[in-house]
């Protein structure tokens, strides 16, 4: 069984974000860039579906300049058997990029599809669902645990209520959760045998039509600053003060 995991380069979660100077969106320039967080969950169960002998390929891909061939070293060190970059400069937006995974379906087979639930960046969590609705495949979003037997995928998910299980006919759509596992921690022999798996480059034009961005970003811009607290003294104070700012009648 191959599968095929989606990375996606973000700010690294440690680094505070702030608007570019044009407001067109985030300062990149000199901040650290990590791999997506959920996606190295989707990954991590990747391979110890592999190391499991369940799985016999990991493939791990990423969408994006050629910057991102340092997050796809990194799936290779922990134990992605190659990688694949769609190389574009363009912004890439959710119902792209389940149209990119789409066309990478039909060229590279997968019998599982993982991502991560959301990327921590725009947090939109629909690139999974997206592709599933667009190969007519199942889909588990949310997997806080996945068990592959039979040809089946029986995932625990996350939900409002708790947890819900639920069995899937391979192929399918699984997006992880960070409940999912610990990724493992990558030692200096793996990442000098990274340098010499597989990382393959493809123009996003090779893919044919994966559609343009329908969102058009306008600003992004600081919050507001908050107002200074104020310490009251007895509730009567804050009765007053909530009715000063028309909160109480």
């Amino acid at each position: 069984m191959k599968i095929l995991v989606g990375i996606k380069r973000v700010v690294d979660y440690q680094v505070t974000v702030r608007p570019a100077a044009d407001g067109k969106g985030v300062e990149t320039a000199g901040v650290k860039m990590s791999i997506n967080p959920f996606d190295e969950n989707a990954l991590e169960a990747a391979v110890r579906l592999k190391e499991a002998g369940v799985a016999t390929e990991v493939l791990a891909v990423a969408i994006g300049s050629a910057a991102n061939q340092d997050v796809l070293r990194h799936a290779l060190a922990m134990g992605a058997d190659r990688a694949l970059l769609v190389e574009t400069d363009a912004v890439v937006q959710p119902l792209q990029t389940a149209k990119i995974y789409r066309a990478l379906v039909e060229r590279e087979a997968p019998q599982l599809v993982m991502t991560g639930k959301q990327a921590i960046d725009d947090d939109a969590a629909e690139t999974a669902q997206m592709l599933a609705a667009l190969l007519a495949w199942p889909q588990a979003t949310f997997a806080s645990s996945v068990q592959i037997s039979d040809g089946k995928a029986t995932v625990v998910r996350e939900i409002d209520g708790g947890q819900e299980t639920l069995q899937l006919a391979l192929p399918a759509v699984i997006s992880a959760d960070l409940r999912l596992n610990e990724p493992r921690f990558i030692k200096l022999p793996a990442l000098m045998m990274a340098k010499k798996k597989l990382l393959e480059n493809i123009a996003l034009a090779e893919l044919g039509d994966t559609a343009a961005p329908s969102l058009t970003l306008l600003n992004v811009a600081e919050p507001p600053p908050r107002k200074a607290g104020r310490i009251l003294n007895n509730v009567a104070e804050l009765v007053a003060a909530l009715r000063a700012e028309k909160v109480l009648p």
